[in-house]
């Protein structure tokens, strides 16, 4: 395990946001930006020249992805349509994945509607005839959970923009109900952060009457004093959707609908889907006590959390139906800096906010304002301090990367037939695993680097041959390292004893730009930017040695791997191994590592 001064990035610290953002004191102050030209609740409209992308599909190719990996993440999505490990993990799903402005994969995988209910007896799905299944499709419209919660976040951000909210203003200020049982301090901030200190949800469903609902919200007392632990709460956003009501006049869904869907033009996006729409949704659980809070058999074409439901079907943090292609749009919508098309729903500085750490405090548990932010238990390796995304109880998930500028939209129906036939995030991390190798690391010099691969649970060694040394040995090379921080780590080694026992070797990188960066104890951990580090490290004392790279891996989640390049070892001016000879790289012991040219 490196130590902390070996690690290459946590989370970022709170940047300077430009206009608008300024640090005092550690604390985020945030002025109202400059209000959008737009009536409330609409968007304003750039011009056609700004260069940032729409979608359309087209080929691996033209997004700058690799095929092969993209083939590979479909066939393992379907492999989770059979046991995983004892139920199918989802019924069916569809998955998008995508980068710049193009749309890669579209793929639509097994069964929308498959079963009618669920015998609890045997542990078993009651199926359809086959004639009433409906297969999935690429515009099947998904019960997106607790993805909902982004929609709800973006409107909040809007209204920040306008002046009419304050990220540090209290809840209580604009909901004087809601200051009782200790909440007199919480924030806006710490709603859309989870540090309020509620619980993670309480039954609203059980309250007859909606004044009653609201009743067990104002006498709702926090877990924790307001700022001093995360804690994911469904009621952080259901109390954020009555602020945006109480200080626009407007009901949550006619917020969503001027404010996000129709500017963007995600016809396919509303809360309540009509009738009409039915066959087109993708069938939820069979909802029955003691698994569900309350008995409805099957659910289909209505929202499954219960508490949403007993809202009406309008809820901060559930309710929103969308498809593959419209959550896409948004997400493309954020990687472009709040635009697409000729529509803008929010300024950069604002998609900044919420692509922003601002739970430093609370280490692996990062998040931006809505977003979850570098979380390999479902973005695997596609993880980086940057990383934005949501996952949705249904089986939905959002991941977007600005830094490959890539995202990815996995829509799966995993509690049809119920609820406890599925566990973890295996599909997500797989597929995400396989559209971040899908995007090339071009070798730092000539047609091939070394690659560690990314196995689970390995360590892949990379040993140079023996040399001789007369003193003043140096390495130089080329790094590149994206590892789960802390779990996986890469070492640099060496030995004098012909392998028997090897000593860590001290290093320092640099990235362009940046200063010097030492090693102490010759390793790295982390996320290191995804661009190439210069390398230098001193060797021990004169004699004969051997160097290795040791990348170790857990079993649980991974990183994009670690490259090496550029191999050299020189003793003073003489340059006694060099990685682009032929003769010297086929003396190279590679075990779990491979030569790339991605």
């Amino acid at each position: 395990m490196a130590s902390t001064a070996d690690r290459a990035g946590g989370g970022p610290t709170r940047r300077q946001l430009g206009r608008g953002l300024t640090a005092l004191g550690g604390a985020l102050v945030l002025a109202p930006l400059p209000a959008a030209s737009a009536a409330p609740g609409t968007a304003d409209r750039d011009g056609p020249g700004d260069g940032r992308p729409t979608l359309r599909h087209g080929s691996a190719e033209r997004a700058g992805l690799l095929p092969d990996h993209l083939r590979r993440l479909v066939t393992d999505a379907e492999s989770f349509l059979g046991p995983s490990p004892t139920h199918p993990w989802y019924a069916g799903a569809v998955l998008l994945a995508g980068r710049g402005g193009t749309v890669a994969l579209h793929r639509p995988i097994g069964k929308a509607v498959r079963y009618s209910a669920y015998d609890e007896k045997t542990d078993t799905g009651v199926e359809f005839p086959a004639e009433r299944q409906i297969p999935m499709a690429e515009d099947t419209v998904f019960d997106l959970a607790s993805v909902s919660k982004l929609f709800t976040s973006v409107l909040a951000v809007q209204q920040i923009e306008r002046g009419t909210l304050e990220l540090e203003g209290r809840v209580a200020a604009y909901l004087p109900d809601f200051g009782g049982a200790g909440k007199q301090d919480i924030t806006v901030r710490q709603l859309l952060t989870h540090t309020s200190g509620f619980r993670s949800w309480i039954p609203l469903y059980g309250a007859p009457t909606y004044e009653e609902k609201l009743r067990l919200i104002w006498k709702e007392a926090p877990l924790n004093p307001p700022g001093t632990e995360y804690l994911y709460s469904d009621l952080n956003l259901i109390s954020l959707q009555l602020v945006l009501e109480r200080i626009t006049g407007h009901p949550l869904d006619v917020l969503l609908r001027t404010g996000i869907t129709a500017p963007l033009g995600m016809h396919r996006t509303r809360y309540n889907p009509p009738p009409s729409w039915k066959p087109r949704i993708a069938a939820t659980e069979d909802a029955r006590k003691p698994w569900s809070g309350l008995d409805r058999g099957l659910v289909w074409g209505e929202v499954h959390d219960e508490n949403a439901y007993a809202l009406g079907g309008v809820a901060g943090h559930a309710g929103v139906f969308s498809t593959a292609w419209d959550l896409a749009v948004l997400g493309r919508t954020l990687l472009n800096g709040g635009v697409y098309g000729r529509a803008r729903i929010l300024e950069p500085e604002s998609v900044e906010l919420m692509f922003t750490d601002f739970n430093t405090a609370f280490p692996g548990d990062e998040h931006g304002l809505g977003f979850e932010l570098y979380q390999h238990w479902y973005m695997g390796a596609m993880a980086t301090p940057r990383t934005a995304g949501h996952t949705g109880f249904t089986g939905t998930s959002l991941v977007l990367d600005p830094t490959t500028d890539s995202f990815l939209v996995l829509l799966g129906n995993s509690v049809h037939p119920v609820r406890g036939w599925r566990s973890g995030s295996a599909p997500r991390v797989a597929a995400a695993d396989h559209l971040a190798r899908a995007v090339p690391v071009r070798p730092a010099r000539g047609r091939t680097a070394w690659f560690s691969g990314t196995a689970a649970a390995a360590s892949a060694t990379l040993t140079l041959p023996a040399v001789d040394i007369g003193g003043g040995g140096r390495l130089r090379c080329a790094l590149w390292w994206d590892t789960e921080p802390g779990a996986d780590a890469l070492f640099l080694e060496s030995s004098a004893d012909g392998g028997a026992t090897w000593q860590p070797v001290p290093f320092t990188t640099v990235r362009d730009g940046e200063a010097p960066r030492t090693h102490p104890g010759g390793s790295v951990t982390g996320w290191s930017g995804r661009v190439w580090h210069r390398l230098g490290a001193d060797l021990p004392a004169a004699g004969r040695s051997a160097l290795r790279w040791r990348c170790t891996t857990d079993r649980l989640y991974q990183g994009r791997g670690v490259y090496v390049d550029a191999l050299r070892v020189l003793d003073g001016d003489r340059v006694v191994f060099d990685g682009a000879r032929p003769a010297d790289a086929a003396r190279v012991e590679a075990v779990g590592w491979v030569t790339s040219s991605d």
